[in-house]
């Protein structure tokens, strides 16, 4: 197993800079759309309700390997050609943002009605009463299921390795079809993913612990 570690290693290590890229960036731009789709799941205005209630109900309704493989074998047929990574990481915000804007729609609706009601008869307005106070609170709602979230995305960017992306499975793939020894190379990727996500849970545990005396 060790001499096997060894003779991949070169391999692994750029696919684990692959695979931590792929699900941060992800999670980081599937945090921004999926903020504007909450938004538009609780506006006033019935065309972005029914917008955001849509976008949901499509990338939550359908597997995310059907996605990227209609980004990245689909779009060309429109004259859309896009690279194996830009596709993955386009499947990959699509689908993070529909459930993080769940997770911001929860955290939102969880903050107490009061809170608005205060920051309004201060004279502030939406956006301002959204900044300062709604979100913030918002956030540390939302924070325990957005942690589960990335340490999903960062499991789904497996799922890359479909359209030749060279990211951790794919890597683990090509050594096994190389030495035939596909059993130990799957438990060395599985136990490198494992060991990424227990870094992200501890970082979410820390951050949970600072917001928590900071907004209590």
């Amino acid at each position: 197993m060790i001499e096997l570690f060894l003779r991949a290693l070169p391999l692994l290590q750029k696919a684990v800079l692959v695979t931590i890229g792929l699900g941060l960036s992800a999670f980081v731009l599937g945090c921004a759309l999926g903020l504007l789709i909450a938004l538009a799941r609780i506006s006033p205005y019935r065309p972005l309700r029914w917008f955001g209630f849509a976008y949901v109900s499509v990338f939550r309704g359908t597997p995310l390997l059907i996605q990227l493989l209609l980004i990245y074998f689909g779009l060309p047929n429109y004259g859309i050609v896009l690279e194996p990574i830009p596709s993955a990481l386009l499947a990959l915000t699509l689908f993070a943002a529909a459930y993080l804007s769940e997770n911001f729609r929860s955290g939102i609706s969880g903050v107490d009605k009061g809170q608005w009601e205060a920051a309004w008869s201060m004279g502030m307005g939406y956006w301002k009463t959204m900044h300062r106070v709604v979100l913030p609170q918002a956030v540390r709602i939302a924070l325990p299921p957005m942690g589960s979230r990335l340490v999903g995305l960062m499991k789904d960017t497996s799922l890359a390795s479909t359209v030749t992306v060279v990211e951790l499975t794919r890597v683990a793939e090509q050594i096994g079809a190389t030495t035939f020894r596909y059993l130990e190379m799957f438990v060395l990727v599985g136990a490198i993913y494992w060991l990424i996500n227990q870094v992200l849970t501890i970082g979410q545990t820390w951050l949970e612990s600072r917001l928590s005396r900071q907004l209590p």
